[in-house]
């Protein structure tokens, strides 16, 4: 299964490190001039995740865990529908 792993910080918010990610991804892709299903598919959940999410309301459920200096993580996997998450507070 794939799953793609984001630690967000006060600086980088989860919709900024997803973004980075996409857009990485996206010029590989187009660099390479080849079919990778992996990539593709990493590219659609990141692709989902942004459009599927109120960024706002995540930063405002993690932010406070950050300013507190705890590590924040999100953890992205294909799900039925729609991408899946989980936060982690360490």
């Amino acid at each position: 299964m794939i799953e793609i792993e984001f630690a967000p910080t006060l600086e980088h918010c989860i919709q900024t490190l997803t973004k980075q990610e996409y857009e990485r991804i996206m010029c590989q892709l187009l660099e390479s001039g080849e079919e990778d299903t992996l990539l593709g598919e990493r590219l659609q959940m990141l692709k989902d995740f942004l459009e599927t999410n109120d960024f706002n309301q995540l930063r405002s459920e993690y932010e406070p865990y950050l300013v507190e200096g705890k590590k924040v993580t999100f953890k992205l996997w294909p799900g039925k529908d729609r991408t899946e998450y989980r936060l982690e507070i360490g």
